[in-house]
């Protein structure tokens, strides 16, 4: 098998007798117990989701109100290529029209004409009298970058002889000044250090976005913000259908109503296997940080469990409009983060904890430990008043939710914002606009306020972005709220890795065990998307309980010759 060695055997036994216990509430573990209830006819009440902050969506979040402002740790492009995604989102119904699925009301949404992504200020210079809109027809690539390029997708390259290489040393510096470079690292956040391999995968996986990389019109968006637009659907549709959900506990600090603090009262701390050779969890330990109390589940030979590894919203740190979030952990926080997602990780693959099946674990040190290469901040402005949005559509040429993403490539920050269709948030209360942003270097200094972005209130940070546009500070700084969050591990699965850093979605000699996220191996495809969560949860329970629907082929436009002849006739330009 493509993903591990299941025995068939145990497929006959599951099903109506199986309880099903999902470890992590995020994306991969709802969109499994979507397909266990509608593929795999597992009761939905016997279907355990145990997350231990307050809500489901993990990574996938969105909160606040109008009045004391929203908050954003990111936002996902969505693109037609997304199969297995736009299956699960054909099933679950939509929370705004329960007779139309979330995928007929994301198709709808963005067949309006007034919706469609085709931005005409993507790159953004600093000029002579202000900032000038790049001209991004051509993608300004010389011969040796466009003959690198060829050659790192090419067929004589493999990912066995990239190895741990980096992007860096694959091109000349002069690549990293390209137009093409700036487009394509903010589309997706890559960095000169991460991961040649799976540079290369992205290369392979949006070849058909080439000729669209300086307008993004292959973008889909969501009518609203994706934790309101899909995650409380599913969470919903779920809940509809009887699933068991167990969550930890969330308390609002009174000081700043949006300042969040997690009080954790238990976790999923490790697992226990059969002493029969094969990999058969039996046990699921968890732990109250709140009394120490310890506790177990049993998990029978007919049951399953699922674990999301890893988390790239981990020690997430967030400030406010007037203090900056907290500086960076050191790399070993992860491992006692309030969610747990690490430490479990690290317990499963260390020999001392899990003598028998360690080493069939993968290493998540290697994605937790370089926090100086997987960070960077992002912020969330909540406008009340109309002028920062009527300079921002007049400057750029694009309506809100049409422009997709801005960056202004000589900013010290590297910084970019993605200014959204309004209302963005369900609750947004009219005359309240909400658009977010990220930079990728928070260690440097300003160009405008001369601090580390990472040192800066929500406050300065929007100071500098109104100092690259040459906009007026008022009333906009008087008048918005805008709430930072530091992001450790944001970009830890574009790391650098070795094979066998990743576990497949079915460990080697598994029986009833999966592993889901963002920190798995699925060969080919590519991570920091919502595809690759929801294509792990597919693996995991077609493979688990057998059923005969499989997850849907990886999408490859580098086999349809007018995809690879657009992609060229745009890397010549």
């Amino acid at each position: 098998m493509p993903h591990g060695n299941i025995h068939q055997s145990q497929h006959t036994k599951r099903s109506k007798n199986t309880n099903a216990y999902l470890v992590g509430g995020g994306i991969a573990s709802l969109a499994a117990a979507v397909h266990l209830i509608h593929d795999a006819d597992v009761p939905a009440n016997q279907i355990h989701i145990i997350e231990s902050g307050s809500s489901p969506g993990g990574s996938m979040d969105g909160a606040g109100e109008s009045e004391n402002g929203y908050v954003l740790r990111g936002g996902r492009m969505l693109n037609f290529s997304y199969l297995c995604t736009y299956d699960l989102l054909s099933i679950v119904p939509s929370l705004t029209d329960p007779s139309k699925t979330v995928k007929q009301e994301l198709d709808e949404f963005n067949a309006i004409p007034g919706n469609k992504t085709h931005a005409h200020a993507r790159l953004v210079s600093k000029g002579e009298s202000g900032p000038e809109i790049l001209n991004v027809e051509s993608m300004g690539l010389s011969w040796k970058d466009r003959e690198d390029l060829l050659a790192l997708a090419g067929p004589l390259q493999t990912e066995k002889s990239l190895g741990a290489k980096r992007i860096d040393e694959c091109f000349d510096k002069s690549f990293f000044q390209t137009k093409f470079w700036y487009m394509w690292d903010t589309m997706f956040a890559f960095e000169p250090w991460h991961s040649a391999v799976e540079f290369r995968r992205y290369l392979h996986r949006f070849i058909q976005e080439f000729p669209r990389i300086n307008t993004l019109a292959g973008v889909d968006r969501t009518p609203y913000n994706q934790y309101d637009s899909v995650i409380r659907p599913i969470e919903t549709y779920l809940k509809a259908q009887g699933v068991d959900f167990r969550y930890g506990k969330l308390i609002i600090n009174n000081l700043y109503p949006v300042t969040l603090t997690w009080i954790v009262e238990t976790k999923v701390t490790s697992l226990s296997f059969r002493s029969t050779g094969e990999m058969t969890a039996s046990e699921i330990h968890f732990a109250s940080s709140k009394t120490g109390a310890t506790g177990l589940i049993h998990v029978e030979l007919h049951d399953v469990v699922m674990v999301t590894l890893g988390s790239m919203t981990a020690c997430s740190s967030i400030g406010s409009n007037t203090s900056p979030p907290k500086p960076l952990p050191v790399p070993e926080v992860a491992k006692t983060a309030p969610d747990g997602s690490w430490e479990l990780w690290s317990t499963l693959a260390n020999s001392d904890s899990n003598p028998q099946f360690w080493s069939e674990f993968g290493n998540p040190t290697n994605f937790y430990s370089r926090v100086e290469e997987s960070n960077w901040l992002s912020f969330t402005v909540t406008l009340k008043d109309p002028s920062f949005m009527e300079r921002y559509e007049k400057w750029s040429g694009d309506k809100a939710g049409t422009g997709a993403l801005v960056t202004f490539k000589d900013s010290a920050w590297l910084m970019s914002i993605v200014v959204p269709h309004q209302p963005h948030f369900l609750n947004q209360k009219a005359g309240t606009q909400v658009f977010w942003g990220y930079g990728l270097f928070p260690a440097h200094i300003g160009d405008f306020v001369k601090k580390p972005m990472s040192e800066c209130s929500g406050e300065e940070i929007l100071k500098e972005l109104l100092g690259h546009l040459q906009f007026p500070e008022q009333p906009t700084l008087g008048t918005s709220i805008t709430i930072p969050f530091m992001l450790p591990y944001i970009t830890s699965q574009f790391l650098t890795r070795k094979i066998g850093d990743r576990p497949p979605v079915i460990p080697k000699g598994s029986t009833n065990l999966a592993l889901l996220g963002q920190y798995v191996e699925i060969p080919e495809d590519t991570v920091f998307t919502v595809e690759y969560s929801v294509r792990a949860a597919q693996i995991a329970v077609h493979e688990l309980m057998g059923t005969r629907r499989k997850p849907k082929s990886i999408y490859k436009g580098a086999h349809n010759v007018k995809v690879l002849a657009e992609a060229l006739r745009m890397l010549l330009t």
